[in-house]
């Protein structure tokens, strides 16, 4: 209320062309723009294949959240939210996915996992924290809270409609309770879907207008491509598609065009980001600071 969520605070010095966009595009499903990217798999997985004979994991999904996480802290602006029409600094790097409580088993349930980064983290500590996360869930024996919480709701007619409406009332005016804010994937910087995960195409999917997530990124099945090289030499080579769905109303296109370029470059060249950033930016010059403690290992 007055400027002020359990996940941000409002910004007041928007460009006026830029923040007058919420008033035609009220809704995040008006503004949202598609855009595709064919990641280099073979780059890729020979990266993941070299990490791996070192000791260290990684995989596809990390590698896309670090370059996400990397290109936040060099360009803010797309970690913005609108709320209510009005444009809010979130006060965390978010992303949330979807996590098979058991792994082996396509039939088990699915639990949305929530991370916060920091903007220092280096793929290494991307890794970490969603490791830990995945662990987390995987161990709990009883359901997830989202889980729980939209069952009670269910069991009474007409309780959920209601509760959800008085929620969203809440929420509009920057009311809504801060665990809740925590615990629920809506309210990320970022969603990825993993549909490669399952067999399926990548998707561009569309944007929630429940809760605070700007951008959507869909992972899908691997594309061979018929290339040829400097040789004049024919051979398959094979992409990672993904599929991009943001809110335009966030920044400029200015913007927007150097964060995926940005992101395109470190997931071209992953090892750029073993080693944390030389410097951070913060919105509006590091106004609006935080950081997360580094996860610790056992």
């Amino acid at each position: 209320m007055f400027g002020f969520r359990p996940d941000g605070k409002r910004l007041r010095d928007v460009d006026p062309i830029v923040q007058i966009t919420p008033y035609l595009m009220p809704m995040r499903c008006d503004a949202q723009v598609f855009l595709q990217h064919k990641m280099d798999y073979e780059k890729a997985a020979r990266y993941i294949a070299e990490k791996n004979r070192q000791g260290e994991k990684i995989t596809f999904m990390q590698i896309i959240a670090a370059a996400y996480v990397r290109s936040v802290s060099q360009l803010p602006e797309l970690n913005r939210y609108i709320f209510n029409k009005q444009y809010y600094a979130r006060n965390n790097c978010s992303i949330s996915y979807v996590v098979l409580k058991d792994p082996q088993n396509n039939e088990s349930n699915e639990v949305t996992a929530r991370i916060e980064f920091d903007l220092t983290d280096t793929i290494f500590d991307v890794r970490d924290r969603m490791i830990a996360a995945q662990e987390k869930i995987r161990e709990e024996e009883d359901d997830a809270f989202l889980t729980k919480l939209a069952g009670a709701l269910l069991k009474i007619p007409g309780l959920a409609t209601g509760i959800v409406g008085l929620y969203r009332l809440l929420d509009r005016y920057g009311l809504a309770p801060g665990f809740l804010i925590r615990e629920l994937p809506f309210y990320s910087g970022l969603f990825i879907t993993n549909n490669a995960s399952i067999g399926l195409n990548h998707v561009w999917h569309h944007i929630y207008n429940f809760g605070s997530v700007s951008m959507f990124i869909g992972m899908g099945n691997i594309l061979k491509e018929a290339i040829t090289d400097s040789e004049g030499k024919t051979r398959m080579k094979r992409w990672l598609p993904l599929g991009m769905t943001a809110d335009e109303r966030m920044c400029s296109g200015a913007h927007y065009s150097a964060f995926f370029a940005s992101m395109i470059k470190y997931m071209d060249d992953p090892a750029l980001l073993e080693a944390p950033p030389e410097s951070v930016r913060f919105d509006f010059d590091n106004k609006y600071e935080y950081h997360v403690p580094k996860v610790k290992k056992a």
